[in-house]
This record gives C-alpha cells, structure tokens and sequence, in this order.
C-alpha cells in the first residue's frame, strides 16, 4: 500500500501558462494526459522552467533508450525520487523493452543482477558510483569505456547528474506521485 505523501511545499502554476510555457508544454506531453506536476511547479517562473527544459536529455543521443532508462530509472531509484522513477517507469520502460524484473531492479537490485547485460552492469555499477560518491574510480571508468565511446560517457555522467537534480527538485518539493505513475516495488 503507497504512503500518503505529504502536501507539496510550491504550489504548482496553473492554467493559463504564459504562452512559451503552453506551447512547450503541448510539444512534450502526450495527447490527453496533463502537464507533470513537477513542469507547472518550475512554470511558476518562465526562466527556470526554459532552463530546466533546455537541459533535457530525453532526444536521440549516444545511448540506447533502454541504456538511457536504466540510468534515469537508477538514479531516480537510488535518491529515493518515486516521483520521477515513476514517471519514466510509465512512459518509457515498455518501450525501452525493460520488464518487471529489470524494472525492479533499478530500485532493489544491483550491478551485479543476472537480468542486466554486460553494459547495463556497467551502467548500474557507475550510477551507484556517482550516487556514493560523485566520482568514479578507475574499474568503473574501465568497465564504461569497454561498452561506451568518450560521447556516450559524458552523456551518462550528464544524465545521472541531470536527474540527481531532478530528484532533489521532486523529493524537496514533496511531489506526489503522478496519478498514472508507477510505484517503487514494496
């Protein structure tokens, strides 16, 4: 059973958003579905939000998406963000062709777990690295380089960094999940 969540600390803006605001958010939400709770919070203020925007990382860089969605989802997991592990749980993980085992993992498992490939093992291995302690060391940085060029690596670093930001943003704003979100495994 999910803990209630305690009411959040901003209050999110509300319709109608100035106008750079609406149209970015009806290019980034999918037909139907509300803007996230987590985008009307920074739409409080136009400059934030066009930088929190123009920060994304969710194009077609040097990562698989699967690649991508493992290093947001552990992230996302491994600083306590339900909130946005949830979100990228629900819109990307099917996609990504992770199922409820490697789902689960990204919150309960480690570098080590049989349903990751050899890549994957690297990239749990180095987001739980940075997660600990903002750095790599150099059987880490190895194990990377074996299955990824310098651009790839520095996209990693810049997506783990990236959504350690996000999970503060989420986490202190005291967000509560998004209805259609997935929840951390019990």
């Amino acid at each position: 059973m999910p803990m209630p969540h305690p009411a959040a600390r901003v209050t999110p803006a509300e319709a109608p958003y100035p106008a750079a605001i609406a149209e970015r958010l009806a290019r980034i939400m999918p037909p139907g579905v509300p803007p996230l709770t987590l985008f009307t919070t920074l739409a409080r203020d136009e400059r934030l939000f066009e930088r929190f925007m123009n920060a994304s990382l969710l194009d077609r860089g040097h990562l698989t998406l699967r690649q991508r969605e493992i290093v947001i989802d552990r992230v996302t997991a491994r600083a306590g963000s339900e909130y946005e592990w949830g979100v990228h749980v629900a819109l990307f993980a099917a996609r990504a062709s992770l199922g409820p085992a490697e789902i689960a993992a990204t919150v309960t498992g480690g570098a080590d777990d049989p349903v990751w490939s050899a890549d994957e093992q690297a990239l749990v291995a180095a987001v739980d690295q940075l997660h600990a302690h903002c750095d790599l060391d150099e059987a880490a940085w190895q194990a990377l380089s074996a299955h990824f060029g310098a651009a790839a690596i520095l996209e990693i670093l810049m997506l783990a960094g990236f959504y350690r930001m996000v999970s503060y943003l989420t986490n202190a704003l005291r967000l509560a999940p998004e209805a259609f979100a997935a929840r951390f495994p019990a």
